[in-house]
């Protein structure tokens, strides 16, 4: 019999899986049914909206405009965010706050560099007429725009697309000194971008004359100036409160161009920029024609700047440079300071006529433009440095800059590496033959193989396959730490080529690498700055000179690598750089298609390495390094060997002579010459020569002339 507790309870929980059941259904019901209202009543609502014909059109593109606004802010503010990166930290860039008078080794000044932004001279003690003439030519509706010239930027475009070559841009004012304050003056649509986003952000943050007064006074003027109270004073040697309309007309022009306008540099480009800006502030209608026809008729003239000119600026640039490193690294609280330097301005000037004049005579012939060189001492003092052939046209200095290969030069450190690693000896064979890594196949230049040859003879005549097979034998990996090692210190990668110089290398470390072969074997660095004191003479730095140096290669290794070196210059590849009397050893390199070409080696005097190419990179006309390389550097070791004692050099069976330029007195020959004068030029030298006797192959005096004294002559054929 069943319980009938048991059938309630059952009865009870049916009825309650119904019941839920049913709440199940009618709320399913009841969702779907205020659904289906809600879509009714908004077709309803919507059916107001709807419209058709030419309405539709409109709805249509008011609709789009809305969506691509939305992806444009987004956008926008992706765009913005690395300028709110630039304004997180409230600093702007440093300015160029230091002052530096450059001595060279002889103590006499050569030039100054880092003119500090003075902001002592108020927006309103400046002249009415320099802020007329800087907002008629730079940007007339400043007081107006937002800190972006919309006007201004279309006119500039229209302008760019009609192919007006002029210097008018589209920069505000507000955009130039977000430019100078937060970035670099690289020249890309991404940095156009950040850069109308910081001018807006400093346009809520200051007002217009703010920002007027910071523009005037960061603002660079060329010449080493920053601010036209710096330029003033530089170009007119006046109180930027004192200078007239004329010049105030000529700073004004400056802004936008300023190495191209500097005065010192090409006064009549800046005169006819100092005219436009005249007219452009009667455009404006700041001035009446009446008033600016004095300013025309007596242009403004600048203070001689001759000897600024002919200072060695490219190792200038450089030690100042060096220079803010050291002050910066000793914190020291001036602001002034005074530089010994290394540099020698009479082999500066031998080095300069060497390169710009083999250019000059040579460079249309192969389609080759620029030149580099730089000279040390066999320490590592710098002695010249020129980072191409005319500073006021271009100040890249390409003695310094790491983003070219040496070809062949770069074999010292193969030949070195496997001199140290394997114990080679310059008289021991190798067979020059086809050989591969992978499918790569190089080629000697003549595209032959000689066989069985010596390590001497395969680096005199620079075989390819000889360097790769060694390279192989080594491992390329030891010989691109060697080279960093030596003086190299641009990274590059290590590839299968590397051992024919595809690697980035400048002039620079390419001199200091080769010193090392020069200074037995010893790390050699190079270096310009000897010491530095404040202007009231407390000392911040002095170099020493003597200290201990790491040695890198064995005096075995040296000596066999400069005997290998001498044979190239006297059998090899760099024949044209031999000079008579004086014991020379380098290495030539030329790379691939013929853009590059170099000659580096050394005396037992001097180290020099020398490039020559093109900014572009087009490659020039079958330009080797034992030509224009070789003889450049064969005349200016020709120049800087005359009246100096001729020191040997280690592993090099050579006897140097004492060279004679002029007729001496007998009590002063019995000492040995161990510095040549400092004021002597390569004009000067050759006056001597020519006073001695010796001119154009003929002997006409009876003092003995040397084949060193010979070779000094400028186009002699020792250069040939």
């Amino acid at each position: 019999m069943q319980d009938p507790f048991y059938t309630k309870d059952k009865r009870r929980r049916k009825s309650s899986f119904l019941a839920a059941d049913a709440w199940l259904d009618s709320s399913l019901y009841d969702f779907w049914q205020a659904l289906g209202r809600g879509w009714t009543k908004y077709q309803d609502i919507m059916s107001v909206f709807r419209v058709s014909g030419i309405k539709r059109f409109f709805v249509e593109i008011l609709s789009d405009a809305f969506t691509f606004g939305a992806i444009g802010a987004v956008l926008m503010t992706a765009l913005a965010l690395p300028a709110f990166d630039a304004t997180a930290s409230g600093e702007y860039n440093k300015a160029e706050n230091y002052s530096v008078v450059f001595l060279d080794r002889f103590g006499t000044e050569i030039g100054r560099r880092g003119i500090r932004s003075d902001d002592s001279v108020a927006l309103k003690d400046m002249p009415d007429y320099l802020v007329k003439a800087t907002l008629a030519t730079e940007d007339r509706r400043f007081y107006d725009h937002f800190g972006i010239d919309v006007v201004g930027t279309l006119r500039a475009l229209m302008s760019n697309a009609s192919g007006d070559a002029s210097t008018q841009g589209g920069s505000s004012i507000t955009q130039q000194l977000a430019k100078n304050l937060f970035l670099s003056s690289e020249r890309t649509i991404e940095r156009k971008i950040i850069e109308a986003f910081l001018a807006v952000w400093l346009e809520w943050h200051y007002s217009k004359d703010e920002i007027l007064k910071l523009y005037f006074d960061r603002a660079y003027m060329g010449g080493g100036n920053f601010g036209v109270v710096a330029a003033a004073d530089y170009y007119f040697g006046k109180k930027v409160q004192d200078i007239n309309l004329a010049e105030a007309a000529m700073l004004s022009g400056l802004f936008k161009a300023p190495t191209r306008y500097a005065p010192h540099v090409d006064l009549a480009a800046a005169r006819g920029r100092a005219n436009l800006v005249l007219s452009n502030m009667v455009a404006a209608g700041f001035l009446t024609e009446g008033q600016v026809t004095a300013a025309r008729r007596h242009p403004a003239t600048p203070v001689d700047r001759t000897a600024d000119a002919n200072s060695p600026n490219y190792f200038l640039d450089w030690a100042f440079e060096e220079s803010k490193k050291i002050i910066e690294t000793t914190r020291h609280a001036s602001n002034n300071f005074v530089v010994r330097t290394t540099i020698d301005t009479t082999l500066q000037k031998y080095a300069e006529e060497a390169v710009t004049s083999t250019v000059r005579e040579n460079g249309e012939q192969y389609d080759v433009s620029q030149a580099a060189m730089v000279v040390t001492d066999t320490g590592g003092a710098v002695r010249a440095m020129v980072g191409g052939t005319d500073y006021g046209k271009s100040q890249f200095n390409r003695a310094i800059v790491s983003t070219r290969q040496p070809g062949s030069a770069f074999k010292v450190f193969v030949y070195a590496e496997a001199m140290e690693q394997l114990g080679l000896k310059p008289t021991d064979t190798i067979t020059d033959r086809p050989v591969c890594i992978g499918d790569w196949c190089p080629q000697n230049y003549g595209r032959n193989y000689k066989g069985t040859v010596t390590l001497q003879s395969a680096l005199a005549q620079s075989l390819n396959t000889v360097a790769v097979t060694l390279s192989i034998k080594t491992g390329r990996d030891p010989i691109a730490a060697l080279s960093h090692r030596m003086g190299l210190r641009a990274d590059y990668p290590v590839t299968r080529s590397l051992a024919l110089g595809v690697a980035s290398v400048s002039v620079l470390d390419m001199a200091s690498s080769y010193a090392v072969l020069a200074n037995d074997g010893l790390k050699t660095p190079a270096y310009g700055i000897t010491r530095m004191s404040t202007l009231n003479g407390e000392l911040v730095y002095e170099a020493d000179i003597d200290a201990p140096r790491e040695r890198l290669l064995s005096e075995t290794t040296v000596a066999g690598m400069n005997a290998m070196l001498r044979g190239v210059v006297t059998g090899g590849t760099g024949r044209r750089a031999d000079v008579p009397g004086v014991p020379v050893v380098g290495k030539s390199g030329t790379t691939s298609s013929y853009r590059d070409a170099w000659f580096c080696g050394f005396t037992g005097n001097y180290v020099a390495a020398v490039w020559f190419g093109n900014d572009d990179y087009h490659p020039t006309k079958t330009l080797t390094g034992g030509t224009l390389p070789a003889m450049a550097w064969q005349k200016f070791m020709a120049y800087a060997h005359t009246n100096i004692d001729i020191k040997p050099v280690f592993g090099v069976d050579f006897v140097p002579t004492q060279t004679v330029v002029a007729e001496a007195d007998p009590a002063e020959a019995e000492e040995p010459v161990a510095e040549r004068p400092p004021s002597l030029t390569p004009g000067a030298a050759r006056k001597l020569l020519d006073l001695a006797g010796l001119f154009q192959g003929e002997l006409r005096a009876t003092t003995p002339i040397t084949d060193q004294a010979r070779a000094a002559l400028p186009g002699s054929s020792a250069g040939l």
